[in-house]
């Protein structure tokens, strides 16, 4: 077998070929890597001979989670394609306009979202769409059953790209961010390092594909080090406690958002779920409340808080199982080959203790924005660190916590306010199931705090109880002037909360 550079995929199925490599839920279906190995040349084939796809073409996919996402990622390092993931909570228009700003040569739908794809096609001129069906009868499983010849693997440098994903977009037009082979082997190393991630490990896919905390922590970590990736169809709480407690599936790693792992804390056997044989669940994606970590830590459960972005890699911080507790609300260190620094609005660092914005350098960091070349400047420094957006600060000890994001921050009174911090106040009252703090607009002022709080079923808690528990935690111009109880909070489909969304009449 001729092993083309960075596949992992074929490397695996010539060195321990009878290793599972995927187990796809709501299929049943199970992969050793010589049988993802078949696939993926199949799928390769497919593209190439069926759809036309070529070097440097970009192949779109919108699917609920599915292994098959998975095979045409690897395809398309086989044809030199680029993979563009599509976020599926998106409305067609934000589609569309993502398919015209990456122009994928093909686009492969789930059947769920065949209406999508033909409008989707329609608006945006993509030249072949095609069908998934969760294994069953599909454009792409017959495309896979006919193909035949052979792949001619176009070489590829670590610094070429292998996917795009769009930021979210919960403010103005999503961007593409440029994730490139080194970027990948990088972030592997790197999760495998801090997580404990080898050939006997087992990771349970609980975000979507589409999103990096799906696609890169730890699925393709996995994939660099052959293990195993257990993928389900979409989160559903009682049933990923279930699989998180089965001893026979053995399942060793999983990120998840704080909604994840809220809503697991809620479910009646979250109390005598026996999650021993874990080695690491990590939390990341948004700043987990503290009781959330000790909650879990209550229960010998190292809830490991990360940080990271799409345009990280994603990781640029993991704290590790051992100060899991003892540095609760930090986001850690930085693993090895990540520089960091914390700056002021004039770009000088901060001392310890102080906040300003996190900035990062590291082979993990995107080359930039898909088409947005010109506008390289405005991302990056001129000597080459990646603005984050985030603001945060270090500790004596050198560990690094998110404060929140820059954009998120409100000014009361002349004295900044990070909402993260007032959150994870109000969630130390045990009415509380989610709250989110948003700046309003005040006359006298200029900005005041409003508690967006949604409340545990059966919980009497009141506005004067939230505040009054505020007051006692929180110097005064942080204390939010409003509490509005809601029946939920919006999310986007990774959990995070959309705080543009959040009622501000």
């Amino acid at each position: 077998m001729t092993i083309p550079a960075n596949d992992w995929i074929a490397h695996h199925a010539r060195f321990t070929p009878e290793q599972e490599a995927m187990h796809d839920l709501a299929s049943g279906r199970h992969f050793t890597y010589q049988e993802m190995h078949d696939r993926v040349e199949q799928a390769a084939l497919y593209l190439r001979d069926g759809l036309g796809v070529g070097d440097g073409d970009r192949v779109a996919v919108l699917c609920h989670n599915d292994t098959d996402m998975f095979e045409i990622q690897f395809a398309c390092r086989r044809l030199g394609a680029i993979f563009l993931p599509l976020n599926w909570r998106l409305a067609v228009p934000e589609l569309e306009y993502i398919c015209n700003d990456a122009s994928p040569r093909a686009l492969l739908y789930g059947t769920e979202f065949a209406d999508e794809a033909a409008e989707i096609q329609r608006l945006s001129g993509v030249p072949a769409i095609a069908s998934l069906n969760n294994g069953g009868a599909s454009d792409y499983e017959a495309g896979l059953a006919d193909a035949s010849g052979t792949i001619v693997v176009p070489p590829r440098e670590l610094t070429d790209i292998w996917t795009v994903m769009y930021t979210s977009g919960t403010t103005g037009r999503p961007k593409g961010a440029k994730i490139t082979y080194q970027m990948a082997v990088f972030n592997s190393i790197q999760c495998a390092m801090t997580v404990e991630i080898s050939a006997r490990s087992k990771n349970l896919v609980f975000l979507p594909i589409f999103h990096t905390g799906g696609l890169n922590v730890y699925a393709n970590p996995m994939f660099h080090t052959g293990g195993t990736n257990v993928v389900p169809r979409g989160f559903d709480p009682a049933y990923f406690l279930d699989l998180l407690s089965d001893k026979e599936m053995n399942l060793t790693h999983g990120l998840g958002v704080p909604t994840n792992f809220l809503m697991l804390a809620q479910e009646p056997n979250f109390a005598t779920a026996d999650l021993s044989h874990i080695i690491c669940l990590s939390v990341g994606g948004a700043a987990a409340p503290l009781s959330l970590i000790e909650e879990y830590g209550s229960k010998g459960i190292k809830l490991q808080q990360g940080w990271g972005m799409t345009e990280t890699g994603p990781l640029g911080l993991m704290l590790s199982g051992e100060q899991a507790l003892a540095k609760v609300g930090s986001s850690g260190l930085p693993p090895l080959y990540v520089g960091l620094r914390i700056v002021d609005e004039a770009g000088d660092e901060v001392t310890p203790g102080e906040t300003g914005e996190l900035l990062i350098k590291a082979p993990t960091v995107t080359p930039g924005y898909w088409n947005r070349e010109a506008e390289h400047g405005d991302f990056f420094t001129s000597d080459g660190w990646f603005h984050t957006g985030d603001a945060a600060r270090q500790d004596e000890d050198g560990y690094y916590y998110i404060v929140d994001r820059t954009k998120d921050m409100f000014i009361s009174g002349g004295e900044n306010v990070y909402p993260v911090e007032v959150e994870n106040v109000i969630f130390q009252l045990d009415g509380v199931l989610e709250n989110a703090v948003i700046g309003m607009p005040d006359e006298k002022w200029g900005e005041v705090g409003r508690a967006c709080v949604v409340l545990k079923p059966g919980s009497n808690l009141d506005a004067d109880a939230v505040i009054d528990h505020c007051q006692s935690q929180l110097a005064r111009f942080k204390v939010p002037k409003q509490v509005r109880f809601m029946d939920e909070l919006p999310h986007n489909a990774t959990g995070k909360v959309l705080k543009h969304e959040l009622p501000r009449d």
